[in-house]
């Protein structure tokens, strides 16, 4: 369909946070060209077929949602919802040579801590300290699609000086061991804050707070649900939606060079057949940081790194557990951790940082199908198939430079053996099979992030995640650049990082002017 040369705003790269701003903008009555290097919008929040010949569309990047604002769905009118899962946490331990572990959600969350840990201490530790971050999320998530707030104003709305200190002052391995005595109970509280984040529990640098800080915050509970129909849902309704507001999406357009005067910007693309250039007022950039500099023909800034390993499975039947008392429809409801004690975290993290694979890979997995098999074609679900996604912890990209094939074979090893520790039958007996008889089974490690998805140096969050109010390096909104007409829309924004259309949102409300 032939568009006009110049627009109200250009946006670069068709991931969630693009199309956000694309239909915000376009809803204003703004001119707006999307601008997509693949094939298809969505970024790493798409929806795929990865199993040959098999029917089961997986969420094969993103996977859960918890920090995407329910106004962004009221407001855009997207046809799009969540779940919430039936359980919150299943963590098994060895004690006393016994299988045992510690079921969070439902009724029997209490009964499971004692059993675990014989007495009520650790349970009333763990409201206590929920109780705190909860009152921490009502006031922080709504902040996010505000103009930044001045750190003093962000603590004065939280209202409370040791969740503060807690938070964003000291590391937050402090309050861990501060308000917890169990290993395993400690370590379930620390994954919040290494998701995604390469950090021990005591980093100086509170790079730990804040990754624990998003995944407490998110839709003022800190609830991660399940989106229905997969992720690809989420951004194939953001892409309606823009389009319905009168959006123009270009697919296998890719943006190659951005010039500015400040008040006009030209945007080269490149395309099958050749080159072209395009006008706008505004350009919005839903890519990385150093993604943003290229395209100025600025030098890039050093890449964060990315340290995770994420890995698809398509399962016949759930495993069966060591552990009799939980059924593992259950266990595999919520988010079920390995080898994820507090001690194994630590040993992890000095094992990576040493330059060499964890001795026992940390990693957690969840269960989609089981809160929404709309994901598998009716055939597999009749069948009771299941879905597995797994994500690994402390695996640096560094690890992966020599050879990353052959590390990636022998860390889904490592990670997988560490899963059947806990089983009463090998996970690969389990595995499905696809079209060409090959189990279904696919990882991902930062290299291969950085390659498919052009992420620098396989971070998911694009860089380190900052904290949520201004500094003097920031804008009104955390999405302004050095060129008042060009402004970072993607996860390298402040407060960007996860699925929630938030950088997407403040790119759009910076461009309107609000």
């Amino acid at each position: 369909m032939p568009v006009p040369d110049s627009y109200d705003a250009v946006i670069v790269g068709g991931g969630h946070n693009g199309l956000v701003a694309a239909a915000y903008l376009a809803r204003s009555g703004q001119s707006v060209l999307v601008l997509e290097r693949l094939g298809t919008t969505g970024g790493a929040a798409v929806s795929t077929r990865p199993f040959a010949g098999v029917d089961a569309r997986l969420s094969r990047y993103s996977y859960l949602v918890s920090l995407l604002p329910p106004k962004i769905v009221r407001e855009l009118g997207l046809d799009f919802a969540v779940r919430k899962r039936t359980v919150s946490s299943y963590t098994p331990a060895v004690r006393d040579g016994r299988a045992t572990g510690l079921l969070v959600g439902g009724d029997g969350t209490r009964e499971s801590f004692a059993a675990l840990t014989g007495s009520e201490r650790e349970y009333e530790a763990w409201q206590r300290f929920y109780r705190r971050t909860g009152q921490a999320a009502e006031r922080v998530f709504p902040t996010l699609t505000e103009p930044l707030p001045a750190r003093d104003a962000l603590r004065e709305r939280i209202g409370d000086a040791d969740t503060w200190r807690m938070l964003f002052e000291e590391p937050i391995g402090v309050a861990v061991e501060e308000n917890f005595d169990d290993d395993l109970v400690r370590g379930v509280v620390l994954t919040d804050a290494l998701i995604g984040t390469f950090a021990d529990a005591h980093d100086p640098s509170l790079l730990q707070n804040r990754c624990f800080l998003y995944h407490v915050i998110g839709g003022g509970t800190g609830d991660w649900d399940v989106p229905v129909g997969g992720m690809g849902a989420l951004t194939d309704a953001l892409a309606a939606a823009a389009r319905a507001a009168g959006a123009h999406i270009r697919t296998g357009h890719e943006a190659i060079r951005v010039e500015t005067d400040g008040t006009h910007a030209e945007v080269t693309v490149r395309t099958d057949g050749g080159e072209q250039t395009v006008g706008a007022r505004r350009v919005l950039v839903n890519a990385s940081p150093q993604a943003l500099a290229t395209l100025l023909g600025d030098e890039p800034p050093e890449p964060a790194e990315g340290a995770q390993l994420k890995v698809n499975m398509l399962l016949t039947r759930l495993p069966r557990l060591r552990d009799r008392s939980v059924d593992p429809r259950e266990a595999f409801a919520g988010t079920f951790h390995i080898a994820e004690g507090y001690g194994q975290l630590a040993d992890a993290y000095r094992d990576a940082a040493a330059g060499r694979l964890p001795a026992a890979p940390p990693s957690e997995i969840y269960c989609h199908s089981l809160t929404d098999p709309s994901i598998l074609g009716p055939e597999l679900a009749g069948r009771g198939y299941q879905t597995l996604t797994l994500f690994g912890l402390h695996t640096p990209a560094r690890l992966f430079a020599a050879d990353n094939g052959a590390t990636r074979a022998a860390l889904l090893k490592a990670t997988l053996a560490e899963l059947d520790s806990h089983l009463e039958e090998p996970i690969a007996d389990c595995l499905a099979l696809d079209g060409n008889g090959e189990p279904c089974v696919e990882a991902k490690t930062p290299l291969d992030l950085e390659r498919e998805l052009r992420l620098p140096g396989g971070h998911i969050f694009h860089r380190n995640l900052a904290f949520p109010y201004a500094t003097e390096a920031t804008g009104r909104w955390g999405v302004e650049t050095a060129h008042p007409n060009i402004l970072l829309c993607g996860a390298g924004a402040v407060r960007g990082g996860g699925v929630s259309g938030v950088p997407g949102h403040n790119a759009a409300m910076a461009a309107l002017g609000r």
